[in-house]
Formats: C-alpha cells, structure tokens, sequence
C-alpha cells in the first residue's frame, strides 16, 4: 500500500512526437457565482478547461490538475473577467513542466432572469437566457468573448401584405356599391372579419458574440441582451394575461421583419457599443420546414 503510484505521462514518451494545439476537459459540471450589475446568483455552468501541449515528447497533460484548480477557483467566488485571467494563468503555471504557454476557458451557463410582463402590475415570470464566455490566455494576453442567445418573436411584412390585401377584398365584397357605412358598421365587420387573413410569425433567435475588455470589471452581459431586445421590439414573454397578450400582438405588428431587417436592427444598435459585434439570427419559421437565416459580422 506505501509503493509509489505509476505515472505514466511522466515515465513514459509519446509514441508519435508532435505538438498538440489543445488539450484538456470539456462540460465539466460546476457552480459559478455571477456577480453582473444589479444580480448575483449562483449558476450551473459546464465548463471546458485546455492548455496547449507544445512539447512533442510530453506523452499528456495533467487532467487532475486542471480540474482541482478549477473546484478551488470557482467555488465561492464570483465569475469576473479577471478572475478568469487569473485562473487561465494559473492553468499555465500548473502546466509548466509539459512547457505550456496558453490556457483557454469555456464557461457555459443558462443566466436567469426575471421579466416583468408588458402590461399586467405586479406580473414577472422567469426567462432563461443562454451564455457562452470563451477566454484565452496566449503570451500573457487574455481575449475575451461574450456570447448570448436572444428569444424574440418575428412577424413577416410579406405574409401581412398578403393578409392586408385579403382583408381589403372582403371589405369590398361585404360593401360593394354602398356609398355611405356608418362607422359602426365598418366596426361590427371588422370584429368579425379582420383576422379573415393572419401573417405568419414564429418564435426566434439572435446569437450574438462580443469582445469584452480583460480589464472590465463585468462581462455586461444584461447590458447586451437589454440592447438586441430593444433593438428587436419583440422579446418574448413569461407570464401574461390578455391585456399583456394584446400588447405583444400591437408589438408584433408594429415590428414586422424579415430575418435581414432583424440582423440589420441588432447590428445598427451594437455598432456604437460594444466590440466586434457578430450576430446569427435565425427564424423557426411557421410556413415552411426549413428555417430562414442571417448573418452581420463588422466590416473589415
């Protein structure tokens, strides 16, 4: 029971002598507490953990390490761009007899938050909003990335033209040679007639990546998400009654887009910021199958 345990990676030489890019753990299941302006909740994350392997002879990494560093790390502190620095130069450190230099770190979580509804006093419900924080330490030099996933609604402006033009030939039809309707009339047959035609919409998604500055003192992932929501006009809801249902229909049809004209939105409202802003939008559309899409990334 006293014998040394073997060690292989250190006993033994890699058969075949090359360098590795990355190498480490991927969904490792932790808690992380994240601390943004006005929240601070503990999170489920699963993260990935990898350092570079640049010497060929090095037969593997230290998983163990990797993990411990991260169990201590991560516990009962809050998630911050230079905790995350610290931690990825840490990884380094503890990888310096495999000659490591750099260090990555994926960190992903569902952010919780909780979400008024439109009209209703007194409603909330809870949405949950999908992050991805990617960082990576070369030479000393930490990048950052954010990257959010935005739920809104999309309304076709083709579909309601369409819809438009059905509903004016109904009107016609139920009025053909009247000169004079009372607008009670006109009000009596709309109630009855106006959703003869109805455009299609869907529930959709922006996902946006942004750089964050090493030196932030928050990632500002709220501050993101509030931007493409507004920019979009139609976030969806959690808990609503009719009066918040009504609202979210007018602002359906006030904001009616394609997936270019969501891309277009989301990027004019980043442009002035936040950092390299690259943006997927993606409808789940109703009329077909398939799903329409749209990429914006900066000009080069």
């Amino acid at each position: 029971m006293n014998l040394p345990l073997p060690d292989v990676s250190l006993t033994e030489r890699a058969a075949t002598l090359s360098p590795l890019q990355w190498v480490g753990m991927q969904g490792i299941d932790l808690p992380v507490i994240l601390a943004e302006p006005g929240y601070q909740r503990e999170l489920h994350a699963r993260i990935d953990a990898q350092v570079d392997l640049p010497a060929p002879y090095v037969k593997g990494i230290h998983m163990s390490r990797l993990y411990r560093l991260l169990d201590e790390q991560t516990g009962g502190r809050e998630l911050s761009p230079g905790h995350l620095q610290q931690l990825l130069q840490a990884m380094v450190d503890s990888h310096r007899d495999c000659e490591s230099r750099s260090a990555r770190l994926n960190v992903r979580f569902d952010l919780l938050a909780r979400r008024k509804a439109l009209i209703s006093a007194g409603l909330a419900g809870w949405k949950a909003y999908p992050v991805h924080v990617e960082a990576t330490l070369r030479e000393g030099v930490m990048q950052l990335q954010l990257t959010v996933t935005v739920g809104y609604s999309s309304t076709c402006p083709c579909s309601a033209a369409l819809a438009r033009q059905l509903i004016e030939q109904g009107f016609e039809r139920a009025f053909a040679g009247q000169t004079a309707i009372a607008p009670a009339v006109i009000s009596a047959w709309l109630r009855q007639h106006a959703t003869l035609a109805t455009p299609h919409s869907q529930r959709s998604e922006a996902v946006v990546r942004v750089d964050v500055a090493a030196d932030a003192p928050a990632f500002g992932m709220f501050s993101l998400i509030d931007a493409v929501e507004q920019a979009l006009g139609t976030p969806v809801q959690t808990a609503v009654k009719r009066a918040d249902e009504q609202a979210f229909a007018a602002l359906n049809g006030q904001n009616l887009m394609f997936v270019e004209d969501a891309a277009r939105r989301i990027q004019a409202a980043l442009s002035e910021r936040f950092s390299h802003a690259h943006i997927h939008v993606r409808h789940l559309e109703s009329l077909h199958p398939h799903d329409a899409a749209a990429w914006a990334a900066p000009s080069l």
